[in-house]
């Protein structure tokens, strides 16, 4: 410790100068101590105006020969200069982000708590037509006043994105806009031009309900002559192989049919918007659907129902009717003869009500669960069955349950059977 040590240095001097002055005389003694405590006095200052020196520019290595003070001084400038080092590290990888962020293909801006601008990169500027140098700290819901977006941004959550269309020089270009929470209390806007995504997705739409209208007047002439012709074939006497090919050509026709007819109810269902549901009895219904699937299955299958009286929802009832039917025609094609379907229909303790479709078939593969709603998706294993249907029914069941708010869940394990679960909201439900 460098004032420890001076105080030694000059304790030290003053006896070496007592000496001294009983050797030459106190005089003499004295007039060296003195010499020698001015000269410690006018180092010390002198350290200290250059540690000072030091001090105020703590970039610059610290200063050298100044005594008892060097081995201090270099351990401090040595963890200055690792700080420092790492500042700039910081500040580089800060510096990087924010370039890559400029560069990004999608839109990023961030809020403040107060859902303040605080920073955009170059795609969010030009999706939004942000102006940093007016926007900056300013609400953003002052800068887009778009109700859509501000009805979605001042949710707690944001579980699903926001799809909105923006006008952009006289052209009208759609949004995919994703809102999050991070840091403390900050919020993350991420923009998405799907424009011609959702260009594309209508060509599509349109294309396929145009192709099964062409095609639905043409199948329904052939199946009416087809049906005509059938008892007329045994009355002329045709060969049994004649017979056999006609009765292929009828079984490919109506299947045909099915599968145009199923393609204009996904159709119709992306196209319509949902209109206000009115009162369905859903337990009334559910009996229904049951007595048609006994019909279709005749008597192939054991039905066991358990089905809970008096519940009521709100709702379009034919398309909740198509969306039981659906599921309870997935599971006779895909459970083999004497097999058991069980349709459930009750309450939950949290106010929802739960729709169940369960069989004793075939199964699912773990890995073709999550694609099963997709159109025309087949697994190997649920292909090989001679009995299948369109590959569109449970693609059907999903659009219906997402215009419903409802949950479609699938469990299933090979060999062992599936259940098919439509959670209806506690929203939906009416109290009697």
């Amino acid at each position: 410790m460098p004032v420890l040590r001076t105080v030694t240095f000059c304790t030290l001097w003053a006896l070496m100068c007592w000496l001294i002055g009983l050797w030459l005389g106190a005089v003499t003694g004295w007039a060296l101590f003195g010499i020698g405590l001015l000269t410690s006095v006018l180092l010390m200052a002198t350290y200290q105006q250059r540690i000072q020196r030091w001090a105020n520019n703590l970039d610059q290595p610290p200063p050298t020969n100044i005594g008892k003070w060097d081995p201090i001084l270099a351990p401090i400038y040595r963890r200055l200069r690792q700080q420092a080092q790492a500042t700039q590290q910081l500040q580089d990888n800060a510096r990087a982000m924010l370039l890559a962020a400029e560069a990004l293909p999608d839109g990023a801006l961030t809020l403040n708590a107060n859902r303040e601008l605080t920073w955009c990169n170059q795609t969010a500027r030009r999706h939004l037509r942000l102006k940093p140098k007016t926007d900056w700290g300013h609400s953003i819901f002052n800068i887009l006043r778009v109700p859509e977006f501000a009805r979605y941004a001042r949710q707690k959550t944001w579980p699903a994105p926001l799809i909105m269309p923006i006008q952009r020089r006289g052209q009208t270009r759609t949004l995919l806009i994703q809102m999050s929470r991070y840091g403390l209390a900050e919020f993350l806007i991420v923009t998405r031009d799907i424009t011609r995504i959702q260009q594309l997705e209508t060509m599509r739409k349109d294309f396929v309900a145009n192709v099964t209208q062409e095609l639905s007047q043409p199948l329904a002439v052939m199946n009416s002559y087809l049906e005509a012709l059938h008892p007329q074939t045994q009355e002329q006497g045709l060969a049994p192989e004649q017979q056999r090919y006609l009765g292929l050509i009828q079984e490919q026709a109506l299947r045909m049919q099915a599968t145009v007819d199923d393609l204009l109810v996904l159709s119709a269902l992306e196209s319509t918007p949902y209109a206000n549901g009115r009162r369905v009895l859903l337990s009334q219904l559910c009996q229904q659907c049951l007595e048609r699937a006994q019909a279709r299955s005749a008597g192939d299958h054991h039905f066991i129902s358990q089905i809970e009286a008096d519940i009521t929802l709100t709702g379009i009832e034919s398309e909740i009717t198509s969306a039981i039917d659906n599921l309870l025609d997935n599971a006779i094609h895909y459970t083999l003869p004497d097999g058991e379907i069980h349709l459930t229909l009750k309450r939950q303790t949290n106010g929802t009500v739960s729709l169940s479709v369960i069989d004793t078939g075939i199964g699912i593969a773990r890995q073709d669960i999550p694609r099963l709603t997709e159109r025309f998706y087949r697994s190997d294993h649920r292909s090989a069955r001679p009995h299948r249907g369109t590959g569109l029914g449970l693609a059907i069941v999903r659009h219906i349950a997402l215009r419903h708010d409802t949950e479609l869940t699938i469990q299933s394990r090979l060999g062992q059977g599936s259940r098919f679960t439509l959670h209806f909201p506690r929203e939906r439900i009416l109290l009697d």
